[in-house]
């Protein structure tokens, strides 16, 4: 659950496709802001730090105090598109974040001690349900990632949203069913094994 990253950005006047062409010819991406009951306001941020803070990952889970002309707002990345044929972002979308929000956000699982896992050490392999959760969290809260112990598993097992310890506040977007992350398959090898005894 990290702070709140700084990122500056400017007040864009101009709306449509034009205007933006222009921005990302004078290498910034143009975005909007919106949310909290005020208007959407049209903004620019540098191209090379918005790539740089996308490709390192956690982007969309990632909440900026965004400072827009020496006014800061907190935010969270909604949305951002690439160049098909360049891979540079072409436009960002960020949501204004009130005090106490509670947002959705999808947050991803780390598996932990596969070694400890008897299904595994028998040639069983981790079936990845869900790399990602959807969750309701505070903004001021948001996880990283999860965290789901393999520990125990048994080929055949599964890992339900259940088994996870999850942070304070934090809620499954999916409450009304206890849904499968991860399951132990068997190898076909070991299927060969079971059928031949």
């Amino acid at each position: 659950m990290a702070q709140a990253k700084d990122l500056k950005a400017t007040a864009r006047p101009g709306a449509g496709k034009g205007a933006a062409r222009a921005e990302r010819r004078a290498g910034r991406v143009p975005g909007t802001v919106y949310g909290e009951n005020q208007p959407a306001a049209s903004i620019s941020v540098d191209a090379v730090d918005i790539g740089r803070r996308i490709y390192a990952g956690r982007f969309l889970t990632t909440v900026f105090d965004i400072e827009i002309d020496g006014q800061k707002t907190r935010v969270i990345p909604r949305d951002f598109q690439l160049d098909p044929l360049k891979d540079r972002p072409i436009h960002v979308d960020f949501q204004r974040l009130g005090k106490g929000a509670v947002i959705k956000v999808a947050v991803p699982v780390h598996f932990i001690n596969q070694d400890a896992s008897p299904g595994i050490k028998r040639g069983g392999t981790l079936n990845v349900v869900r790399h990602t959760v959807d969750f309701y969290a505070p903004a001021e809260s948001i996880p990283e990632s999860i965290t789901a112990d393999l520990t125990g598993l048994e080929i055949n097992d599964s890992l339900h949203i259940s088994a996870v310890k999850l942070p304070e506040g934090v809620k499954p977007v999916i409450r009304d069913r206890d849904f499968t992350i991860a399951t132990i398959v068997p190898s076909s090898g070991y299927l060969e094994e079971m059928a031949a005894a």
